[in-house]
């Protein structure tokens, strides 16, 4: 777990993907589901582009029979444009909780499973300066 949050930090995708047995990634807060290799490097390719810096700062890990939960900050500056608006230079802090749910061998992970409230992301790229 560890390697794969500091791996997706660094920008080491490569890694990250080796952490999985099955790259997927669903995104609760907007509804937004990645499956497969192409997809989620997609996904790594498009959310670093808004967001250049975006990162996590782990708070807890608790361990499950085939689950892992992290809660985490998720970080970053919207630098790049997600759907045809302007960059605000505006940072966000985000709480989150991520389910990565394990083959039952407990070999790779087999999705990642992240609850978030997307207001808290885009109320503070929208505040008033």
């Amino acid at each position: 777990m560890r390697e794969h949050m500091a791996s997706e930090n660094e920008g080491r995708f490569d890694d990250t993907l080796a952490t999985f047995t099955h790259p997927r990634y669903e995104l609760i807060g907007t509804g937004q589901v990645y499956n497969g290799t192409d997809e989620v490097k997609e996904y790594y390719a498009r959310s670093r582009a808004v967001f250049p810096d975006q990162r996590n700062e782990v708070r807890s890990l608790l361990s499950a029979h085939d689950t892992v939960v992290v809660e985490f900050d998720l970080l970053g500056t919207h630098l790049g444009s997600l759907s045809g608006e302007e960059p605000t230079g505006k940072s966000f802090r985000c709480p989150m909780v991520a389910l990565f749910e394990f083959e039952s061998d407990g070999d790779g992970i087999v999705c990642e499973r992240v609850y978030f409230d997307s207001e808290t992301i885009y109320g503070q790229l929208r505040a008033p300066d």
